[in-house]
């Protein structure tokens, strides 16, 4: 009995939804997506440009987990083959995006991998840095009981403590639908870490591996609060549509993308039943690929 008084109040933890970076975009974009991606978990199917990046981010992260002096180019390729073996062994189903390990697209879409790590050496050199961490999974609960929770790619600290967070972006979005999104992201990740370790980073940095820029940008506290209510309100405007299943769609041109266009009343679709508000804790993670846009 003593056993299962203990265990009632974890699962009681393990069971509160939280807001995610990627979670939260998608009820800014469109509830209907957020509902159709978190409540009814509609299965999508991953694109290779979407995998390249999990591909490639693995590989990163490998490579800082190396001794310094082995965080080199050679190394890096020599990463990339095995990272793409042990996803596709966690995701079998991504074997449909190839046919079989001779089909001369795969050797192209590694090499396009390859060109990535090409242009991430070209702007930085690991060899130079030490990450404080890397894919750091961070959750912490605001002052009005909105628990966020997402995963960063790497976290710099500075010898004299300042802090910057980078995210490395390798896919194909229109650059201004992708930065605005990706700053969302980062700001979201300034404002979590902000609340666990009560400093505001310092840095944000984009690295965008296809055209080789950065974006860095300084967030203040003023802003930081700003944002911080902004998702408290996406939150309550979750639950609210999450007590009825009043999740409406609203039309962009981002609707092209979106792989249930075909459900969605704008387009003349039929959304599923309604299966009402989960209390899955996997209800509002990230996937990996939420993470490599």
């Amino acid at each position: 009995m003593a056993e299962t008084a203990q265990q009632e109040p974890e699962q009681a933890t393990r069971r509160r939804p939280a807001l995610s970076p990627s979670r939260a975009g998608d009820f800014k974009q469109c509830p209907l997506l957020y509902r159709f991606r978190a409540v009814d978990r509609l299965p999508e199917k991953a694109t290779r440009a979407q995998v390249r990046g999990t591909v490639v981010h693995s590989v990163l992260e490998r490579l800082y987990g190396l001794p310094t002096e082995q965080r080199d180019r050679q190394k890096a390729g020599d990463l990339l083959t095995p990272a793409w073996e042990e996803i596709l062994a966690e995701q079998p189903e991504l074997a449909e995006l190839f046919e079989g390990p001779d089909d001369p697209e795969l050797a192209k879409w590694l090499k396009s991998a390859s060109g990535l790590l090409d242009a991430y050496f070209e702007m930085e050199d690991p060899q130079r840095l030490q990450p404080e961490a890397c894919e750091l999974r961070v959750e912490t609960e605001l002052p009005s009981g909105v628990l966020l929770r997402g995963f960063i790619d790497r976290v710099d600290v500075a010898p004299t403590g300042e802090i910057r967070l980078v995210d490395y972006k390798t896919g194909n979005a229109p650059r201004e639908i992708g930065e605005a999104k990706a700053m969302f992201q980062m700001k979201f990740y300034a404002l979590v870490l902000w609340r666990l370790r009560g400093e505001i980073p310092r840095q944000l940095l984009l690295m965008y591996l296809a055209n080789k820029q950065k974006l860095a940008y300084a967030p203040d506290e003023d802003e930081l609060r700003r944002f911080e209510r902004t998702l408290e309100a996406i939150w309550q405007a979750i639950l609210r549509a999450g007590k009825t299943g009043d999740f409406r769609p609203n039309p962009s041109k981002l609707c092209d993308y979106c792989d249930h266009k075909a459900l969605c009343p704008a387009f003349g679709g039929t959304p599923p039943p309604y299966p009402g508000w989960p209390e899955d804790p996997t209800t509002n993670e990230e996937s990996i690929l939420d993470r490599t846009d």
